[in-house]
């Protein structure tokens, strides 16, 4: 399996790592935690693309959705916002859920716990390695 590691300066944005990286912005790999109700999850899609989450209600079957705080952030993955790497267990204990906007691209950059480091790979090895849900969250 292969990959390129790539070290930056600290990035803020989507669009900045995507820069930093030099790669488009399409293959970045977003994740975000969410609480569904009661429970916390990942779902990773497009840097490129914006969070539907109607389509999530739906999937969970729940009127209830929002982002982790900061502090549940840090509780759940020891991470800061904007390092999360797009996997769940074993390396998170969440549930991942995968956008088809990942999956419909050849490579996938994120970054890997720190805003300084990211990671590129081939789409089907991270879907090999990460093994998620896969359905449309995205808009």
């Amino acid at each position: 399996m292969k990959f390129r590691e790539v070290h930056r300066e600290v990035t803020k944005t989507s669009e900045e790592s995507a820069k930093a990286r030099g790669e488009d912005i399409s293959i970045g790999g977003k994740a975000l935690i969410l609480k569904v109700g009661d429970t916390f999850r990942i779902f990773v899609l497009s840097a490129a693309k914006k969070l539907d989450s109607n389509a999530i209600k739906a999937r969970f079957n729940t009127k209830k959705t929002r982002f982790a705080s900061r502090e549940e952030l840090l509780e759940l993955t020891g991470l800061e916002p904007g390092s999360v790497p797009p996997f769940g267990n074993p390396i998170i204990d969440l549930e991942l859920y995968v956008d088809n906007s990942i999956v419909s691209n050849e490579k996938i950059a994120f970054n890997a716990g720190s805003l300084t480091d990211s990671i590129v790979m081939d789409t089907k090895d991270y879907l090999e390695l990460s093994k998620p849900t896969i359905f449309n969250f995205s808009v």
